[in-house]
């Protein structure tokens, strides 16, 4: 049985996504959120003043910080205003909220509490370095930071070595050498990738290459917000099969009880196999001849 939880009260929370670099990328409908909110929580309330100077838009609520070093006591209070019907906008640095920036703990809580939850989507560089990067976009996965600490990036890498779909990752500037290098050693020298720095800034650049021509032109130095793109794994080939392993897969089935033929078609189609060249490994296999 499925448990739908009612909304219990008229507050809304809103999560709104901000410019990731140009300011002309707000979403429309953000200067009017800042305009009628209640409260607007903001990761840094000095970068959120720059940008409605730049949208030459003033808040009308109260303005408060919501980051990671206050998001744990902040959101009671939050919810709070929230239960009492208030209209509360959460805002970021950059991009969309609860994307490795602050604002899951909120939804959550909100969610809980029967609150209605909204969004004004906006610039995201996880979708902007995906569509510049120049590699498979139809599956891919977004992974983050990396841990800092080297041994543990290391496995986490690790695991994501066989990783199909394309990766996408959050780096800082001073560890984005040391982290290319390790997914160099993790996924391959030659695994195709891109690194997009300052994405609709004025430096805006687009690195495209292995992992190993990334990591070795990482080595003078990289500036700015960066995202990393990564291929996805390569698809394993077909497995090879001697004729022997054939025939003891053929073998196998008759000793549970098939025909032959039936056994060698059932290979074939499992393997992926003309008939024909089972039936060739079976016999070469009886006479003792390749």
């Amino acid at each position: 049985m499925v448990v739908v939880k009612q909304l219990q009260t008229e507050g809304l929370l809103v999560l709104a996504g901000t410019p990731i670099g140009d300011p002309a990328d707000a979403p429309p409908r953000l200067a009017e959120q800042l305009r009628t909110a209640d409260v607007v929580a903001a990761e840094d309330t000095r970068r959120l003043r720059r940008l409605t100077q730049e949208l030459r838009v003033e808040p009308a609520g109260r303005i408060v910080s919501y980051f990671e070093g206050n998001e744990a006591a902040r959101t009671p209070e939050l919810v709070a205003r929230l239960t009492e019907g208030a209209h509360v906008l959460l805002v970021t640095d950059a991009g969309m909220p609860s994307v490795s920036d602050p604002g899951y703990r909120l939804v959550a809580a909100a969610v809980e509490a029967g609150i209605r939850v909204t969004a004004v989507p906006g610039p995201s560089a996880v979708l902007t370095a995906l569509a510049l990067s120049g590699l498979p976009v139809d599956r891919f996965c977004f992974e983050g930071f990396p841990p800092r600490k080297a041994g543990e990036r290391s496995r986490a890498l690790a695991a994501l070595a066989d990783e199909p779909r394309t990766m996408v990752f959050f780096e800082a500037t001073h560890r984005i050498g040391e982290t290319l290098e390790a997914m160099a050693e993790s996924f391959g020298a030659d695994r195709p990738a891109a690194v997009c720095r300052e994405l609709t800034k004025t430096y805006e650049e687009v690195k495209r290459g292995t992992l190993g021509e990334l990591a070795a032109w990482s080595k003078d130095g990289v500036r700015g917000e960066i995202t990393v793109v990564v291929s996805g794994a390569a698809p394993a080939g077909p497995a090879e099969h001697t004729p022997e392993s054939l025939a003891a897969l053929v073998n196998a089935r008759e000793e549970a009880g098939e025909h032959r033929k039936t056994a060698i078609a059932a290979v074939a189609a499992e393997l992926g196999l003309p008939k024909r060249e089972v039936f060739d490994a079976v016999v070469a296999a009886k006479t003792g001849t390749d």
